[in-house]
């Protein structure tokens, strides 16, 4: 039993490890726009910000994958006969 939760721990690490180092060493903002009407057709932002809707899903896949271990623990100890 400790193995299984010890390779969850490592896979958990090795997922989330390389997010955590990435934004770590990641780009200082620039400074802040200088305000006014932009000139040019440069200067206007595509796309959308991801932050809130990563986490959602990572929290219902976390959700989702620690619902199916208790099902399957349930499902084992069902099987198991009693001695």
């Amino acid at each position: 039993m400790k193995q299984r939760y010890a390779k969850i721990v490592i896979v958990l690490v090795l997922v989330f490890f390389p997010a955590l180092v990435t934004q770590l060493m990641a780009d200082p903002p620039g400074p802040p726009d200088p305000g006014g009407n932009p000139v040019g057709n440069g200067g206007v932002p595509v796309g959308a910000p991801i932050d809130s809707g990563i986490g959602i899903l990572v929290i219902l896949g976390l959700a989702y994958g620690a619902y199916k271990l208790y099902e399957m623990n349930k499902k084992h100890r069902q099987e198991e006969p009693a001695e």
